[in-house]
């Protein structure tokens, strides 16, 4: 089985880039929308996720890493709700934002535009090839 991809929001006030890398290692938890919850189980360890900043910046800043798959989320009194532990992999060179994307015919069919409000989405592996040479030329 190929190797899947992600996109995960987060707030830069709440939990940032720079929070992820300066822990070593985050836990990705508090989603409460089930196709996200989905998203979240379905993670394996090594798969790579594009870190992005909701709310305030809208954009896409580094790649992060799953380290621990498949646990239960510790915020979830009721162990319905998914959660993955993350390692920050790389900066990107140059962010990548919502405005680009949505400019991007390639990324057209992105859940990043098709479903804006989910948190946590797969990215295809041509969309995240795109993205990589979009963030190399800033």
């Amino acid at each position: 089985m190929a190797k899947r991809y992600w996109l995960m929001k987060s707030e830069p006030d709440v939990y940032s880039w720079d929070d992820l890398c300066e822990e070593g290692e985050g836990t990705w938890d508090g989603v409460r929308n089930y196709r996200a919850r989905n998203n979240l189980a379905a993670m394996k360890k090594g798969e790579r996720f594009f870190f992005y900043h909701s709310n305030i910046g809208l954009e896409i800043v580094g790649i992060a890493e799953i380290s621990v798959a498949g646990i239960t989320d510790p915020t979830d009194e009721t162990g319905k709700w998914a959660a993955v532990k993350v390692k920050p992999v790389k900066k990107l060179d140059h962010p990548v934002t919502l405005k680009q994307v949505k400019a991007t015919p390639e990324l057209a069919e992105m859940e990043l535009v098709k479903q804006s409000r989910l948190s946590v989405s797969e990215v295809m592996p041509d969309e995240w090839k795109k993205i990589l040479s979009m963030s190399k030329k800033g």
